[in-house]
């Protein structure tokens, strides 16, 4: 479903606000990364054609192994990390990692736009002319032939077909029980652990002037939200990004300006390449940061609105149903149309 275009004379003026807000969104993220305290800094080792990982993190020790050894295998070269104010050991396991350089920023998640300023300010100084995964900690990026053709190669592909971007949506995973319970102990694969899913129903729509698109549905609407499907998760992304300093994301990595980088991605069925988000929210540590988040309300622009959500995750439900279906490989996730492999499959690796 698209929203119906607006006038020539509406769509120039809508151009130059968003210029403008565009404009803004930067000097805000350079004011933000004053905010920043490196704690290792190895930026200088960056080289021309590596590929860049960042993400703002915060108490992530259950899901940070995983996450470095999933991207590094994809072939990113360099993580660039925000620790916000982690008391796990987050930080200094961080710090111990010879590929990533990591910087502390002490004040609001919220107010920092979801850390994307504090992003934003990294992707500026050193995003420029790379491209750039941004990716939560919970968050696998996978796409067709992930397990065989690396990042650069994915990239390269990308370059020769002009685009700028590409899109993936966030797959909710779950287990088979009660959401403080994993299907596989600590250690084991995120697929493991987490290995049901919604296939379906999703929906997608764009939305003007920003052409941002919208794509709902899954797990987390159904079992939350339906009453309020409209209120639901946003599930589609752009985690991959040539990355350019005039470039800025708008809401976490949903969308982005300028406008003409929201149109890499229609959600399910686009037939161009796209990939899948592994979304390991719920992990069995998912209920006691629900109850901290019920103190904290860092992650909603209205926190009090989204509290029924977060004191349902506390009581640990189970979003297993009769239509859950268990995660096989990327293969599975393109058939289910889910993600498509464009020409990227056709082509020599």
């Amino acid at each position: 479903m698209t929203d119906a275009p607006p006038p020539a004379w509406r769509r120039a003026w809508s151009a130059w606000r968003l210029q403008g807000k565009r404009r803004t969104l930067l000097r805000r993220c350079l004011r933000a990364g004053r905010e920043l305290t490196p704690l290792a800094d190895r930026t200088a080792a960056i080289r021309p054609g590596d590929i860049l990982c960042l993400a703002t993190v915060r108490n992530e020790m259950l899901r940070l192994p995983e996450w470095l050894d999933h991207y590094r295998r994809l072939g990113v070269s360099a993580f660039l990390i925000v620790d916000n104010a982690s008391t796990d050991g987050t930080d200094r396991f961080l710090r111990g990692q010879p590929d990533v350089s990591l910087w502390r920023a002490a004040g609001a998640y919220r107010e920092a736009r979801f850390g994307m300023d504090w992003l934003g300010a990294l992707l500026f100084r050193h995003g420029h002319g790379h491209w750039c995964v941004t990716a939560d900690a919970d968050e696998l990026l996978i796409y067709p032939g992930w397990d065989s053709r690396p990042l650069p190669d994915l990239v390269a592909h990308l370059d020769a077909a002009g685009r700028p971007a590409m899109g993936a949506m966030m797959l909710d995973l779950y287990p088979r029980g009660p959401l403080d319970r994993a299907d596989a102990p600590e250690g084991a694969p995120l697929t493991d652990r987490l290995p049901w899913f919604d296939p379906a129903p999703y929906r997608c729509r764009m939305v003007h002037p920003r052409r941002n698109r919208i794509l709902h549905g899954g797990a987390r609407e159904r079992v939350f939200f339906a009453s309020e499907p409209q209120r639901g998760p946003t599930l589609n992304k752009l985690p991959l990004i040539r990355w350019d300093r005039r470039y800025v994301y708008i809401n976490s990595t949903h969308s982005a300006l300028p406008p003409r980088l929201n149109d890499e991605y229609d959600g399910p069925g686009d037939p161009r390449l796209s990939g899948i988000l592994l979304h390991g929210k719920f992990l069995p540590d998912s209920a006691a940061r629900a109850a901290e988040e019920l103190d904290r309300g860092q992650h909603f622009i209205d926190p009090v609105a989204y509290r029924p959500y977060h004191a349902a995750v506390v009581q640990a439900p189970v979003l297993w149903h009769e239509d859950s279906v268990r995660y096989r490989d990327w293969r599975q996730l393109q058939n289910l149309g889910l993600m498509d492999s464009g020409d990227w499959m056709t082509t020599e690796g």
